[in-house]
């Protein structure tokens, strides 16, 4: 018996060392092919491009890096974005998003809510035992990481919680700086695992914008590429309702046309898509009707292009000028915005570190200086103002 109970104790050694050594490599390992550019650093920009750049508050809605087992205050030579890169490419204030849950052959078209790679990853990535089997609990650890970061930073990074947060940072930013900020997301709101109290729990963690739906139907409403295609719920209904009345930005980035119309007719506050792509030059299930690009300024939100093919159909920074062009003709300029999905399991033109390269694409797609700052940040600003609670 004491034979066998040794052999088991070393088992479990064993198994352990196994274990820890996985964590520390796998990660990676697997990043890399998830997460690749188009063009390597360093990037270059013509001196007119890059002291325009130079002198902008640049901010990126949308970025899934918290789901990587990355240093984001280090320099990495893999993956899309960290804070060194943010202030290498001047990205002053970053939407940091967390990912709960993703199908198994995601698409764009029609996914099904059964089945999940994202769980493979958190264990293989050694998160804590409780975010095995819970999307809030994922959501949480994600918020404390951020956290855990900021705290390290010595003041390089700030997270955005208040308005009066907001404008504390702007009072002390200068481009350039190495004096960042973000704030955080959800993609998809499945980690409230439909129970209305979990929303005020994130809500107090630090979450300020929520989507509603991420690749798959869920409690609050049909995804663009779910099964259902359905509007809002009642769980949704209330949820988008708890959402703005807190100061939570609504994101509609992935939520079906149905769920589209219902938010817009609801709402009393700016609504947002954080990453996108828009139909007039990208014509896909991914990307935004006219109708929808109206709907959205309509409630003072924005549109923010994403970086990836599906989006922009292209490969580079003048595809993503293409669509903010076709945004701003139908709309105006007050409603257009960036949002990378940088370390979305996407490939990108460039890392975050190149961001001046679209500052560049927009000059030679004949966008003014003033009406690149607000594409640029200050469209983002604006929708934070007056959503963020006081």
């Amino acid at each position: 018996m004491l034979k066998l109970a040794g052999r088991l104790l070393i088992t479990a050694i064993v198994l352990g060392v196994l274990y820890t050594l996985a964590v520390q490599v796998i990660p990676g390992v697997l990043e890399p092919r998830f997460n690749k550019v188009y063009v390597q650093p360093p990037y270059e920009v013509s001196d007119k491009a890059k002291d325009l750049h130079q002198s902008l508050l640049v901010a990126d809605m949308h970025a899934d890096s918290l789901l990587w087992s990355r240093d984001l205050l280090k320099h990495s030579d893999y993956g899309q974005m960290d804070v060194p890169r943010m202030i290498e490419g001047n990205v002053g204030l970053q939407g940091f998003t967390i990912v709960t849950k993703s199908p198994r052959g995601q698409n764009i078209d029609s996914n099904s809510a059964d089945t999940d790679r994202i769980t493979d990853l958190v264990i293989a990535s050694g998160w804590p035992v409780r975010t095995w089997g819970s999307l809030f609990e994922r959501a949480q650890y994600q918020i404390d990481l951020l956290h855990e970061f900021e705290h390290k930073s010595g003041g390089t990074l700030s997270i955005i919680k208040t308005r009066a947060d907001l404008e504390a940072w702007l009072a002390s930013y200068r481009p350039g700086d190495p004096n960042v900020a973000g704030w955080l997301g959800i993609e998809g709101a499945h980690p409230l695992e439909g129970d209305i109290e979990n929303l005020d729990r994130l809500y107090d963690a630090g979450l300020r914008m929520a989507g509603i739906t991420h690749f798959f139907d869920n409690e609050l409403g049909g995804s663009a590429h779910g099964l259902s295609h359905g509007g809002l719920t009642g769980f949704g209904r209330v949820a988008v309702s708890r959402m703005q009345q807190l100061g939570i930005v609504v994101d509609l980035a992935h939520a079906s046309a149905a769920v589209i119309d219902d938010v817009l007719e609801m709402s009393h506050k700016p609504v947002v898509v954080s990453h996108a792509g828009v139909r007039g030059t990208c014509d896909n299930n991914r990307n935004l009707t006219d109708a929808q690009i109206r709907g959205i300024a309509g409630t003072g939100g924005v549109i923010a292009i994403g970086y990836w093919e599906i989006a922009t159909c292209g490969r580079d920074a003048a595809a993503i000028a293409r669509a903010i062009r076709y945004v701003v003709d139908l709309v105006g300029v007050d409603h257009v915005a960036l949002g990378s999905d940088f370390d979305g399991s996407v490939v990108t033109p460039f890392d975050a570190s190149g961001m001046g390269l679209i500052t560049e694409a927009l000059l030679a797609a004949g966008f003014s200086e003033k009406e690149i700052q607000y594409i640029s940040g200050q469209n983002v600003v604006r929708v934070l103002r007056e959503t963020l609670p006081q």
